[in-house]
């Protein structure tokens, strides 16, 4: 398999480059984003039209905007059966519209978003969430594996990106809540150096947030379910230390929105009743 790479920013350098020693070309705009790569092995394409050789062909650029333009060049060029996928967060829509007009040439186009930052991608463990038909799953996985370490067929087009935009939902959220607990360790002169070693630690040692996230559905839990008494247990442990961290951050002044909501709807989350009821 002849194997494209478009798009080598950030991103898509250190997944190209985890993929030297196949036969791989690769273009970007920037031809000083190339040389590394071909020093190492890759081949340069001159224009993009020159990346159709491939059977497999990966877009990592900027936006819908680019990623359209990318696939619409392509498709004058491509081979049947050659397969397109898009690993830039666009919209959902971009990607099944892309696919069917690649449907009448023949081309299979996958949406398939990726996580882990361009730590994962310099080491190979992102995980790669595809949205595509079953064969063409089953063409991309292997390569994929060069870059990534979990290799998630979500369902058809678009499934990928609905995946990985609920995934960064919880990703930023998450930094605006550690905003907040930073606020509220600052006034209590608490070391924020110090706070986020610890919850660096133990989200590595927890799993953070994704530990709760084993249910099938959001709807609330019978009390029959295995599930039912550990989200309990959850939900006294959670709201227990919410109120008491609410109630610092009353005694200090610190403004605590998120903390607030997150008191009134954590049992609700977990699928549980509230304070304590089973």
């Amino acid at each position: 398999m002849t194997y494209g790479f478009v798009g080598l920013g950030q991103m898509g350098a250190p997944m190209a480059r985890r993929l030297i020693g196949r036969d791989l070309i690769v273009y970007d705009a920037r031809p000083a984003a190339m040389e590394p790569l071909v020093q190492d092995g890759a081949r340069a394409a001159d224009r993009l039209a020159d990346v159709a050789s491939a059977s497999l062909i990966s877009l990592m650029v900027r936006d819908d905007a680019q990623v359209d333009e990318v696939v619409t060049a392509l498709l004058s060029s491509v081979e049947p059966g050659t397969v397109i996928a898009i690993h830039s967060t666009i919209h959902a829509a971009t990607a099944t519209a892309l696919a069917g007009r690649a449907r009448p040439y023949g081309v299979e186009i996958v949406d398939a978003p990726v996580s882990g930052g361009f730590m994962g991608a310099a080491a190979g463990t992102l995980a790669v969430m595809v949205g595509g038909t079953a064969t063409a799953f089953d063409r991309v996985r292997e390569p994929f594996s060069a870059w990534a370490d979990l290799i998630l067929h979500a369902g058809p087009v678009g499934a990928g990106t609905h995946l990985k935009l609920a995934r960064n939902l919880l990703h930023f959220v998450a930094f605006t809540a550690a905003a907040e607990a930073e606020r509220l360790a600052e006034a209590a002169g608490v070391s924020l150096t110090k706070l986020g070693r610890v919850v660096r630690h133990s989200d590595a040692v927890t799993g953070g947030p994704g530990s709760i996230m084993i249910r099938r559905t959001t709807a609330p839990l019978d009390p029959s379910d295995p599930l039912h008494d550990i989200m309990c247990h959850v939900r006294d442990l959670g709201e227990k230390d919410l109120s008491l961290a609410l109630a610092l951050a009353d005694e200090l002044g610190v403004d605590t929105p998120l903390a607030r909501l997150s008191r009134a709807r954590f049992a609700e989350g977990l699928g549980v009743p509230p304070g304590g009821v089973s």
